[in-house]
């Protein structure tokens, strides 16, 4: 069996991070491990950053339905405004990985808040870069981690969904 525990997939757009996401939770892999982050394109409000964790939030800019149908499916949701990437909402275990770099002032190699996140988790600053330049891009990026064997299963659907890419971390 695999012995990582994250493999992260990117999607080009939210119909089919929803469809892979709606996939997973059929196939019985914990939500509670699944983390979703994408571009809000509803930036009006210029907010400086949001969180939640644990709770539900409503819908949000021209994607809301999307992202107000994800919320009762995965847990913690956040608004960050990342730099040079633009406004981001994030869902899931992810949300507490980014407020915690925040909190103990993790700061690598001029990583964003979102980046932080991600290497605490592990994942590499050149493919952390990769990942910030597709939600630059528009794409939305779903993160699942738990056991080698989770994350096994995980990768088999998430590769039966099509992603743009599928890494193993």
């Amino acid at each position: 069996m695999k012995t990582t525990n994250t493999t992260i997939a990117i999607y080009p757009s939210h119909t089919e991070a929803e469809a892979a996401i709606r996939k997973l939770e059929h196939s019985g892999f914990d939500m509670k491990k699944l983390s979703a982050v994408g571009r809000d394109y509803h930036t009006d409000e210029h907010a400086v950053g949001y969180y939640n964790i644990g709770e539900r939030m409503t819908m949000w800019g021209k994607t809301g339905a999307f992202w107000g149908g994800l919320w009762g499916l995965l847990f913690g949701s956040a608004f960050f405004w990342v730099p040079t990437v633009g406004p981001l909402l994030v869902a899931g275990p992810l949300v507490g990985w980014i407020v915690g770099a925040l909190e103990g002032a993790v700061v690598v190699g001029g990583l964003s808040a979102l980046g932080a996140g991600l290497y605490t988790l592990g994942i590499p600053q050149e493919t952390i870069r990769h990942y910030e330049t597709a939600l630059k891009a528009g794409k939305f990026i779903l993160i699942a981690h738990g056991t080698g064997d989770e994350i096994a299963r995980a990768q088999e659907v998430l590769a039966q969904t099509g992603p743009e890419k599928l890494d193993d971390h």
